[in-house]
């Protein structure tokens, strides 16, 4: 095998991800300490209900996470947003995903392609479109996949990435998500409470 090969694997991942200017973010991410903005906005959501930030918070927490279907930074990471966020609502922490992408850009993330996602996933919390990007706006939001993590009193207390290894999850380190859901559902301090949010650029809806 072509040692050069891994690196241009690499490479053409990085490029799929690569959004034009008019796609990218729009404004800096949302401060540690603020609350949710757009909290009582409703989405529509693959469990056939509309669902808004408020409606899902916990007592403990609230975890809301920017993602899509297609993204291979979210698909990478899926499978643990799903153990995470499912393990946070058993512990009473309100979990939501969110897709903010345009489906009209990219098929693969049409509603139907969510409920189905949801369903191979397992996903014990809702799946919501932002049908005109604006909660992402309203985030600061970036990426696929981007985390949010708010405590028990609606504060942001966590925002970036998962962890430290998309594409391995027996090689992570720096599980930076877990173990600042696990801090809030206990009620402690996040030690890490900011890191760069590593994904595809957001296809933001174009506004009319």
């Amino acid at each position: 095998m072509n040692r050069s090969l891994p690196a241009l694997l690499s490479t053409l991942l990085a490029l799929s991800c690569l959004a034009p200017a008019a796609l990218a973010q729009e404004s800096a991410p949302l401060a540690l300490g603020s609350p949710a903005p757009m909290r009582d906005v409703m989405m529509k959501s693959v469990d056939g209900h509309d669902r808004s930030i408020a409606s899902v918070a916990g007592r403990k927490g609230t975890l809301v996470v920017f993602t899509c279907n297609t993204c291979p930074y979210a698909r990478g990471w899926e499978d643990r947003i799903a153990v995470i966020g499912n393990a946070a609502v058993k512990r009473g922490l309100g979990v939501i995903a969110v897709n903010a992408n345009d489906p009209e850009l990219n098929a693969g993330d049409s509603f139907a392609e969510m409920v189905a996602r949801a369903k191979k996933l397992g996903l014990k919390f809702p799946y919501v479109v932002d049908a005109t990007s604006d909660l992402a706006r309203a985030f600061g939001a970036s990426a696929t996949p981007e985390a949010f993590l708010f405590d028990a009193k609606g504060l942001l207390v966590y925002h970036g990435t998962v962890d430290d290894n998309m594409r391995d999850p027996r090689a992570v380190k720096e599980p930076w998500l877990r173990q600042a859901v696990d801090a809030v559902a206990a009620g402690h301090p996040v030690a890490t409470a900011e890191t760069k949010a590593m994904g595809c650029s957001i296809k933001f809806k174009t506004k009319s």
